[in-house]
C-alpha cells in the first residue's frame, strides 16, 4: 500500500511538472486602469491557485476561532473530576449508548 501511495504521488508530481514545462509561453494578465502583468502561464496559474487558497483560509479563520473558543468554554465548564462508572453493569447495559449531558453546548458548527 505504501508503494502504491508513492507511485500515485510520483504520477501527480510528473503530471504537474509536464504541465509546467508545456506552458512556458508568456501570458498577459490585464488589471484595472490599463495595468498588465506578463509572466509565464504556469506562474499565472500558480499565482491564481495560491490567491484562491489564501482567500479560502482567510474566509474560514473566523469560524475556526468561534469553534476554538466554544471548545475552550465547554472544556472549562466541564467538571474537573468526573466519577468513573462502576463495572457492575451487565452486558446488555454496556451496549446501550448514553447521551451527552444536556448542559454542555453543542460545538458542532453546522
Amino acid at each position: 500500500m505504501k508503494y502504491l501511495l508513492w507511485l500515485l504521488k510520483a504520477a501527480i508530481f510528473f503530471t504537474l511538472f509536464a504541465f509546467a514545462l508545456n506552458n512556458q509561453q508568456d501570458a498577459t494578465v490585464h488589471f484595472f486602469f490599463g495595468t498588465q502583468w506578463r509572466a509565464p502561464l504556469v506562474l499565472v496559474v500558480l499565482t491564481a491557485f495560491s490567491a484562491g487558497l489564501v482567500v479560502g483560509v482567510l474566509g474560514m479563520v473566523p469560524r475556526w476561532w468561534r469553534h476554538r473558543t466554544a471548545a475552550r468554554r465547554a472544556q472549562a465548564s466541564a467538571p474537573a473530576s468526573t466519577p468513573l462508572p462502576t463495572q457492575t453493569s451487565t452486558v446488555a447495559d454496556s451496549n446501550a449508548v448514553t447521551p451527552p449531558p444536556p448542559d454542555l453546548p453543542s460545538i458542532h458548527g453546522i
